[in-house]
């Protein structure tokens, strides 16, 4: 259940393109793009990467909480996942400074938005649409 206040910015948006999730090894010569500015040696298990698919031929959707969460926040995203679990929908979470979105399986896109609207997560109009 989201935490128990209502808040703008803890709305859900089911995002319109689909997504790819990628994990290469250290040692497997990840483009210098991706790898700029990392330390490999503190990347012992490999680097994921997620990117917005070409040609909407991806194998995921992303929901993102609308944000800016305050760090004052816990649990969200412990809340968030839970009803997920209990639908059985398998989640890829990323966090970022203002947010966090879960990458779930593109064929399960649809059981992820009614698990979360039934357990009580609003979704902006329009996104459910995407």
């Amino acid at each position: 259940m989201p935490p128990p206040f209502n808040h703008p910015s803890l709305e859900l948006e089911l995002l319109a393109q689909t997504f790819f999730v990628k994990q290469f090894p250290v040692d497997a010569g990840v483009p210098a793009a991706i790898t700029s500015g990392l330390n490999a040696a503190q990347h012992t298990q490999g680097i994921s990467v997620v990117g917005e698919a070409v040609d909407d031929d991806g194998e995921w959707k992303c929901i993102k909480i609308a944000g800016p969460m305050n760090f004052g926040l816990t649990g969200v995203i412990c809340n968030f996942t839970t009803p997920l679990r209990d639908a059985n929908v398998p989640v890829f979470a990323v966090s970022t400074w203002n947010t966090d979105y879960v990458l779930v399986p593109k064929e399960k896109a649809d059981a992820a938005v009614a698990a979360l609207t039934e357990d009580g997560w609003r979704f902006r109009e329009n996104s459910r649409d995407a």
